[in-house]
């Protein structure tokens, strides 16, 4: 019905115009008595395989929605219902802007892209505290925020430091965004020295309250291998806890779309199918420069459950759609969470026939290894009980790099 239906009628609209539509469809839904329980109905999936243990918050399932399409927080209750297992709002501001001019977001159907410049558009904080004080209903939501364009670089912690202490008890984690804002040069934001000026601040006030919220990074996909290890280390030498890899790009190539139509559109990130590669690169380089033991959430052109398989086995914890889901339409969150139940059996089954396959080798290898006596092979490791000792392990893995800050949020 998406691809038929709705989708074209959407697609006819621009961007912006088809995106307030969506918000305000879902908005009217959840005014409604039954409203989400009928989203819910339509298109959520449930499962225990699905459910993840991410940075001590309990996930129904590992498909979050990217920040950029709740900016204010006002549909995250209708979005969870159509079965997304968390929802990133924002980029939030101390201060409501406007964005850069219109048109400032566009569509490259050929290569299932889109290119937006909208300059972090957000009615500020006000007006999102107000949304985020209705109940919840155990959505988990995460927050993006960022510093109004205006402010300049050398105050920008204090823009951060203002979202972040008053969201604090409203949302579940937070997502630092030191992306660039289509108004600076990137490289300045990804220098080591400014992200811990924005960091530092966060981390102090964390520690004077009775709750832990997560703080994430959000980085871009232009970053140099060598800047992605050097963000990576960040998380080896502070009380960050993870990584959100990664944001849109700025570059254009192998794109189907016309070089004229591209020039013509001008500057702008890029997201989507094309950013794919590049966003499983990163997630799988930071997984293994920071030992797999800190949570990543990955985003960058999932728009299948293949791209979302790849993303996991690269090492993401947890995914987050965006692009994909303009393109796919609310259908994909569904056909992503079925896919990995069915790999989730499909492990089961294989990991139970190893085991019979196994038991049924082991008499004639406990004959062969035995001594002539019927002593059993020096190298068969046996517990008291006459069984194999198992090799204990930790049940969250950023558990066994806990910081004594994360500790105390553990208790």
């Amino acid at each position: 019905m998406y691809r038929k239906l709705i989708k074209p009628l959407l697609f006819s609209l621009s961007i912006e115009r088809a995106h307030r539509i969506v918000v305000l469809f879902l908005r009217i839904i959840g005014l409604i008595p039954g409203g989400r329980w009928l989203l819910h109905k339509c298109y959520a999936v449930e499962h225990p395989s699905l459910e993840r243990e991410v940075f001590g918050i309990r996930f129904k399932n590992p498909v979050g929605l990217a920040a950029g399409f709740d900016r204010n927080g006002e549909a995250y209750r209708e979005l969870a219902a159509m079965g997304f297992g968390f929802v990133e709002i924002g980029t939030v501001t101390p201060r409501s802007q406007p964005g850069n001019p219109r048109p400032r977001v566009f569509r490259l159907p050929k290569d299932r892209a889109i290119i937006n410049r909208i300059g972090l558009a957000n009615r500020g904080l006000e007006v999102t505290i107000r949304h985020l004080r209705r109940p919840h209903d155990g959505v988990i939501v995460g927050c993006n925020i960022g510093k109004n364009t205006s402010t300049l670089p050398e105050n920008a912690s204090a823009d951060y430091l203002k979202v972040f202490r008053n969201l604090y008890q409203y949302v579940d984690y937070f997502t630092v965004n030191v992306s660039c804002d289509n108004a600076c040069r990137e490289g300045t934001t990804h220098t080591r020295e400014y992200i811990l000026r924005i960091l530092g601040p966060l981390f102090d006030f964390r520690r004077g309250q009775n709750q832990y919220r997560p703080i994430m990074l959000k980085v871009s996909p232009d970053m140099p291998d060598e800047v992605v290890d050097r963000v990576a280390d960040i998380l080896l030498e502070t009380p960050l806890d993870g990584i959100v890899a990664t944001n849109g790009t700025y570059r254009r190539e192998g794109l189907q779309t016309s070089r004229v139509s591209i020039d013509k559109i001008g500057s702008g990130r890029l997201s989507g199918a094309p950013l794919t590669r590049r966003a499983v690169e990163i997630v799988r380089r930071i997984h293994t420069r920071s030992g797999g033991t800190y949570p990543i959430i990955g985003v960058g052109g999932l728009m299948t459950p293949e791209d979302v398989r790849a993303m996991l086995d690269a090492g993401a914890d947890l995914v987050q759609l965006y692009t994909g889901y303009i393109y796919e339409g609310p259908g994909l969150v569904g056909r992503i969470c079925r896919q990995l139940i069915a790999d989730g059996l499909q492990s089961q089954t294989e990991a139970a026939r190893t085991v019979s396959e196994s038991s049924a080798a082991k008499p004639a290898d406990t004959e062969a290894s035995a001594d002539t006596d019927g002593r059993p092979h020096p190298h068969s490791e046996h517990t008291d009980s006459g069984l194999p000792e198992a090799t204990p392990r930790t049940a969250d893995p950023a558990a066994a790099q806990a910081t004594p800050e994360e500790s105390g949020k553990q208790a």
